[in-house]
């Protein structure tokens, strides 16, 4: 085990975790609600610093991040563990397994330096943290950032935006981009559905970007859920206060997890969530989960397609030092360096 950062001694060997927003206050011998961080005699330590559970090469996009060296490739890796309990997780057989074995830690030993060595060695641009909540293994997340930064390699997280502001603030000056998951507007649905609350979410979201690290938002669509058209329009507006500037992606839910009686989202459905979100006034409105429709960034100014894609792949990009080439618009982003 590894010793934790961000927690204090609050006496009679109990410790408060400062990681995430659930600051969780933790007797001898007790696990947080992420059952990755464990009080032994008054320490606290992460059970998962190094144990890599999945490692792989993936496109930018399918983070998604589509303003952030689109075209290019970035060395995800995650370890078990959640600090949410979200009903419809994807990754929940990696997520949510400690919670679920009773605090056992599944992965692979590998050093931070080995993270950087396989990275340069598959020709990525980025190390993404990313499948389960990067927080949660946040101090491995943290240390790998600094070598990726040294070795002029870039950083995103892909995250719940469930973090304090003591641990943003600690990871900000190495990461480059974020794309948190908005998972819905109303308090009930984090409360109920994904265990947590709205308003660290929000905060987390207005942090990141008035820091200037590059950020996204993602919302996943669960048919009568969280797809009301107030609800759409609410969560547009969240966003567009935050800044009009972030990408919304409106993605399509599947049947997973203990969600599988509900149906897949309908077309129409994202359709609608598009539109609210450009009638909102947010520059980038994307729809995912449905390859061919809504993928493509268009100029917002004039609406020419600027760069094509198809499912994670970018079929052609004619951005030209960041500006849409028909009207010299500026776009917003982090381009390659040859259109900055």
């Amino acid at each position: 085990m590894h010793e934790a950062l961000l927690y204090e001694k609050i006496g009679g060997g109990r410790v408060r975790c400062n990681l995430c927003a659930h600051r969780c206050v933790l007797a001898a011998g007790k696990r947080g609600l992420c059952n990755v961080r464990v009080n032994r005699d008054g320490v606290l330590y992460t059970t998962v610093y190094g144990r890599v559970v999945s490692r792989s090469v993936d496109p930018i996009e399918k983070k998604p991040l589509f303003h952030f060296l689109p075209g290019t490739r970035a060395y995800s890796i995650a370890t078990v563990g959640c600090n949410f309990t979200c009903q419809f997780c994807q990754n929940h057989s990696i997520s949510q397994y400690p919670r679920e074995q009773d605090g056992r830690v599944l992965g692979e030993d590998v050093s931070p330096e080995a993270i950087i060595f396989r990275a340069r060695e598959s020709g990525c641009e980025t190390i993404a943290y990313t499948y389960t909540e990067p927080t949660i293994f946040f101090e491995y997340a943290l240390d790998i950032s600094r070598l990726a930064h040294e070795e002029g390699l870039r950083n995103v997280f892909v995250s719940n935006g469930y973090m304090t502001p003591e641990a943003a603030d600690m990871i900000i000056p190495y990461l480059d981009g974020i794309n948190i998951d908005l998972k819905g507007i109303s308090k009930e649905f984090y409360r109920d559905v994904v265990g947590g609350n709205l308003r660290p979410v929000l905060k987390s979201i207005e942090h990141f970007s008035r820091a200037g690290v590059w950020t996204e938002v993602t919302t996943l669509l669960i048919p009568g859920m969280n797809d009301s058209a107030d609800e759409l329009r609410w969560t547009a507006e969240a966003i567009y206060g935050i800044s009009p500037l972030i990408p919304w992606h409106i993605s399509r839910f599947f049947p997973a997890y203990r969600m599988t009686d509900i149906p897949p989202t309908p077309f129409e459905k994202l359709e609608e969530a598009e539109r609210i979100g450009r009638e909102v006034g947010l520059r980038y409105v994307y729809v995912g989960n449905v390859p061919g429709q809504g993928e493509d960034t268009r100029c917002p100014e004039c609406g020419k397609v600027l760069i094509r894609r198809r499912g994670f792949l970018v079929r052609g990009n004619l951005l030209r030092e960041g500006r849409c080439p028909e009207c010299g618009a500026k776009i917003d982003g982090v381009w390659l360096d040859a259109e900055e």
